[in-house]
């Protein structure tokens, strides 16, 4: 009878232990990853706490509790956000390490979560430790890889984290302990973005088209990127707050203000939607590229609505302009202190607000030139400098930028041959100053010859680009240079 009893008591153990042990992304776990990807946390949450009810068992609910706190950090960059993303982190870790180390979503979870923890840290840069994450994400998603060769969310990560960590310099790649490849990173996303809808994974398709979508923004910039991009997100959930986000923002990056507006004006502003104040500074920029003065109410609710520490004193140099462009100079030097005594110094954009604020007060045709040009508007961008010289400007900065300007506006209008006239002009005139206007001439000079297919005047540019020190936006432009070298075969 105790023998009997011990075999009753050693299956229901066994029992137990292969029903804990599981992932099933059923279609509960679906809908709230799909709900979390469209920026509805709160119902995501929802279901995610109905599924660990109805299956306590499952692991998959703890993995999207991490993609919540990740999607929730991503959107409000508040710091109480990010120290409760750090706190759960190893709760979260030590409850799917529990679970069954035969399924392809085991080693992917405890990957994903270190990835965007790791993406939270980089922002607030706390990057000794995103290394270690990012490092471990990346060896956990090739083991993965080799296990299950056909388990394509797998692609996703390691193509995500290459063609990020591909576009830094080396000593920061020894840092990550990855070497990285920007292009190989690419083309795996991409691959991934056409296989995936055929396939038993297509719901993560609008998440692969996120990490996509941003290297195509910010990092590997080329002006078929747009279409792309409006193309990837079309597919997407059409009353995704993300997708929006995504839309706006690439048409912003590539010179489309007005695009930006109308994909903003479809915004979904149901309650259950998270708050995402970046979109209220993202319609004030792209208002502010059409010269529109209400620019300052969306600048103003931004500032009003976010509780974190990026952007905060470029939003003030931001009103500062707009103040300046209505003659307002008092107005203008109010702001310009709020630069200097509001805000933190941690994103780069918040650090050249500052460098700007200590320069003197813009001209305001080469101020409405900047802002017009970088709207596409080109030609009432060439309106704001008809008829002007060089010599019409007193200031000696003045008179690099408006050599640097009309090149810039007949560069991005497709008249190379005035552009690269123009870019000559403010590289003489520029090349031993602290501004970035010399130094950014010679790279996009580079680029057009690179366009031509003149490889021996594109390369002199280039490294005329990287030789110039001691500017603005020194790094970003030293290494986009070295990218065309790169792409030279130098």
């Amino acid at each position: 009878m105790v023998k009997y009893r011990f075999l009753i008591l050693l299956g229901c153990l066994l029992i137990s232990k292969v029903s804990y042990a599981k992932f099933d992304f059923n279609a509960n776990c679906i809908r709230a990853y799909e709900n979390i990807l469209s920026l509805k946390l709160s119902t995501a949450r929802i279901l995610i706490n109905a599924e660990k009810r109805k299956n306590p068992t499952n692991a998959i609910p703890y993995l999207l509790d991490n993609y919540v706190d990740y999607f929730n950090l991503m959107t409000t960059e508040n710091e109480s956000d990010f120290e409760r993303l750090k706190d759960s982190k190893n709760q979260i870790l030590k409850r799917i390490e529990k679970d069954d180390k035969s399924s392809p979503y085991y080693l992917y979870s405890l990957a994903e979560i270190n990835l965007q923890l790791a993406i939270c840290r980089g922002k607030a840069k706390e990057y000794f430790t995103a290394a270690i994450e990012i490092n471990r994400a990346y060896n956990l998603f090739q083991e993965n890889a080799r296990k299950f060769p056909e388990f394509l969310p797998n692609q996703k990560g390691l193509g995500m984290i290459n063609a990020a960590l591909g576009t830094l310099p080396d000593a920061l790649k020894k840092l990550f302990g990855i070497r990285g490849d920007t292009r190989t990173g690419m083309r795996m996303l991409e691959s991934l973005v056409e296989r995936l809808p055929a396939s038993a994974y297509s719901h993560f398709y609008d998440e692969t088209v996120f990490y996509l979508s941003i290297i195509q923004t910010d990092i590997v910039i080329d002006t078929a990127n747009f279409a792309k991009i409006i193309k990837n997100t079309d597919r997407m959930d059409r009353e995704s707050l993300l997708r929006t986000y995504l839309r706006a923002y690439a048409a912003l990056k590539s010179g489309n203000s007005k695009r930006t507006l109308e994909e903003l004006s479809k915004r979904p502003t149901e309650p259950y939607y998270q708050s995402y104040p970046y979109l209220d500074y993202l319609s004030g920029m792209a208002k502010m590229q059409n010269l529109d003065p209400s620019a300052t109410l969306s600048f103003n609710n931004y500032l009003k609505n976010y509780k974190g520490v990026n952007l905060i004193k470029d939003t003030y140099l931001r009103l500062a302009w707009l103040e300046l462009l209505r003659s307002n100079t008092k107005a203008y030097y109010s702001y310009t202190d709020a630069v200097k005594e509001k805000g933190y110094d941690i994103d780069w954009r918040d650090v050249q607000a500052i460098r700007e604020v200590n320069y003197p007060a813009p001209d305001i045709s080469l101020l409405k030139a900047r802002l017009l040009s970088d709207g596409g508007n080109y030609e009432r961008a060439l309106s704001q400098l008809s008829g002007k010289s060089t010599e019409d400007f007193k200031l000696f900065r003045d008179k690099i930028e408006f050599n640097y300007r009309l090149g810039r506006i007949y560069d991005l209008s497709s008249r190379e041959e005035q552009a690269l006239k123009y870019y000559q002009q403010a590289i003489d005139l520029g090349k031993n100053e602290p501004y970035s206007f010399a130094s950014n001439a010679a790279l996009w000079s580079g680029m057009i010859y690179e366009n031509i297919k003149n490889k021996n005047r594109a390369k002199i540019y280039f490294n005329l680009a990287i030789n110039m020190k001691d500017h603005d936006f020194e790094n970003s432009i030293e290494h986009r240079a070295k990218e065309g070298l790169k792409r030279l075969g130098n």
